[in-house]
Formats: structure tokens, C-alpha cells, sequence
């Protein structure tokens, strides 16, 4: 009888493996995971309940919705939250504030303070948008687009205007000059 039981648990092991080599082995919650992985590829999300004292390096896009003491440094996207309190020093892409944030800002692209917002230092960008509403207290300085890391002109930034000299007109009004 032990040798009809041990057969009777081999038969079925044996037909899956045969399934299993025509096709590679992958269970359902790897697939599940590897699908969750791609639809949220570069964007993580700081929630309101974290507090970070120290340095933030990201790569692709960052949300924070907590508390954060210290510099944030990327070449990537940030969103702080309308829950976040940011002390420190942040140089980024590209950034949008709905939060508070204490210390001063450089952004080789956008930056956008949204209505409700508070920054409390200086702010250095390419592009500036700042909502009715926001509070901005300190220094602003719209600049040609800046690589972050270098400090250098970035590849997608914008050429300046040059403007030769024109010749002096004389006003319309008030006597013209032959």
C-alpha cells in the first residue's frame, strides 16, 4: 500500500514539471509585482507620518508629504506636499511646493509655488511660477537653465537673447531733429 500512495504523490509532481520546462517558471504574485514595478517606475512618495533628518539623493521623481531636516539634492522631480515641512537646502530640476519649506531653492528648470504654500529663503530657477496666494519670503532669480550637479549651462538650455545696438531714434514728440 506504501508503494500505490508513494506513486500516487510522484505522478502529479512529475506532470508539472513537465508543463514547467516547456515554459519559464514564474509564480503569479512575481507577475503582479513585476506589473506594479513598471506602472510606478520613479515616483516615490514620502508620506506625511515619515520624518528625515539628513541628506536626500533621488533619481527620478520624489513626492514628500512629512517632515524632512536636511538638503535634497537631484537631477530629478519634486513634489512637496501640502502636509510637508522642508529645513534645509534643496537644488533639483524641477519642483512644486505645496507645503512649507525653510531654506533656499535651486532649480535648473520649473519651479512652481501653488497657492497655498510657504518658502522662506531664496529661490533660483530658469522658470518661475508662483500662484496668487503663495507666501514667498526671500530673494528670487530667474537664470538660464543650470545643471544642478555642475553648476554648468545644461544641454536644454535656452540660448540668451543677443540684441545688437540700434541707432538712436529721436522721440516723436517734441521736436524732430533733421
Amino acid at each position: 500500500m506504501s508503494a500505490i500512495g508513494e506513486g500516487s504523490l510522484a505522478a502529479p509532481e512529475e506532470t508539472n514539471r513537465a508543463a514547467h520546462s516547456e515554459q519559464p517558471r514564474q509564480s503569479q504574485s512575481t507577475t503582479d509585482y513585476q506589473k506594479f514595478m513598471a506602472e510606478h517606475t520613479g515616483k516615490d512618495i514620502l508620506s506625511s507620518d515619515v520624518e528625515i533628518k539628513g541628506s536626500i539623493k533621488f533619481q527620478k521623481e520624489l513626492l514628500i508629504d512629512g517632515r524632512v531636516e536636511g538638503e535634497i539634492h537631484s537631477e530629478g522631480v519634486l513634489t512637496i506636499g501640502e502636509h510637508a515641512d522642508i529645513r534645509g537646502e534643496i537644488k533639483t530640476k524641477s519642483i512644486t511646493v505645496f507645503g512649507k519649506v525653510q531654506g533656499n531653492i535651486t532649480v535648473s528648470e520649473r519651479c512652481e509655488l501653488k497657492s497655498k504654500c510657504t518658502l522662506q529663503g531664496d529661490l533660483k530657477a530658469a522658470r518661475l511660477v508662483i500662484e496668487e496666494g503663495a507666501t514667498f519670503v526671500g530673494k528670487s532669480e530667474v537664470t538660464s537653465g543650470m545643471s544642478v550637479s555642475t553648476g554648468k549651462p545644461s544641454s536644454g538650455a535656452r540660448p540668451e537673447v543677443v540684441r545688437h545696438d540700434e541707432p538712436v531714434k529721436t522721440p516723436a514728440f517734441g521736436g524732430a531733429r533733421v
